[in-house]
């Protein structure tokens, strides 16, 4: 084919190039992992939510448009301060992780849009933490409650945006800033307590450790007034004359003296 020939040709492949390029980039179309598709048709009835599609190589009219939602678990954070019990301000750090039903992705579509996180899961977010931080005093947050506290957020939270095709997974109080004499005083306070319980725990120790004196010293004297009670004059002449005997036997040279003792007649043993 001549030059001729082909510049007759030049305007089809231009126009066949075109289309090409829409084509691929329209009904040829790839869903990455961690992603799912819910599939809007222009010239149809619009999403069908009951239909979504998974990740891989998909093939689509080039008059429908496929939606792409990421529905990993993804994490965000938020700073916002709220009133205490006591209407004092605090700043609350706080991070959340979510990730929309991955089965109801076109009824959250049609319901919400992409903006979702924005639109529902952080103003829910912002109303749950004052309802819940406004019913407790600021050491309580600082200290002992702040994991009742999330939890209590979470809770409240999760069951909201639920109605809206949204799992929130956890909601995480990450720090909590009051104003710096509070925090000072609150230090110190819990500091205090902290010593006073070590004080309480050795005196417990103490009078522990006295309770069991007292108690062997019991013991022990039980045990003398037992045997005391039991050793006659009888008994005690026969013991020793158990014991002389065995001295006797013995290899050193002695002298026994008969009835020579002062316990009841008992034999004197005298070295050489």
């Amino acid at each position: 084919m001549n030059t001729k020939g082909l510049a007759k040709f030049l305007p089809f492949i231009l126009i066949g190039a075109f289309l090409l390029i829409i084509l691929s980039s329209t009904t040829f179309l790839n869903i990455n992992p961690g992603d799912k598709g819910v599939l809007y048709k222009r010239l149809g009835n619009g999403i069908d939510p009951t239909k979504t599609y998974d990740q891989g190589f998909h093939v689509i009219a080039p008059w429908n448009k496929m939606i792409i939602y990421d529905v990993k678990v993804n994490e965000a954070f938020e700073k916002m301060s709220v009133l205490s019990k006591n209407g004092l301000n605090i700043e609350i750090d706080l991070s959340f992780r979510y990730y929309p039903k991955r089965d109801s992705i076109g009824y959250l579509h049609n319901e919400v849009g992409k903006t979702y996180r924005d639109k529902i899961i952080i103003p829910e977010i912002r109303s749950a933490t004052r309802e819940v931080i406004g019913k407790y005093l600021p050491e309580e947050l600082y200290s002992t409650k702040r994991e009742a506290i999330q939890t209590e957020i979470f809770n409240i939270c999760r069951d909201k945006v639920a109605r809206k095709h949204i799992v929130l997974d956890d909601v995480l109080i990450r720090e909590v800033k009051l104003p710096q004499t509070l925090q000072d005083a609150i230090e110190r306070k819990l500091k205090e307590e902290q010593e006073s319980l070590q004080y309480e725990y050795r005196l417990i120790k103490e009078r522990k450790e006295a309770e069991r004196k007292v108690i062997e010293a019991q013991a022990k004297a039980d045990a003398n007034r037992i045997l005391n009670a039991s050793l006659t004059d009888k008994i005690l002449q026969d013991k020793g004359i158990e014991a002389t005997l065995e001295l006797a036997s013995s290899q050193n040279s002695k002298v026994v003296i008969v009835g020579g003792g002062e316990g009841g007649g008992l034999p004197l043993i005298l070295n050489n």
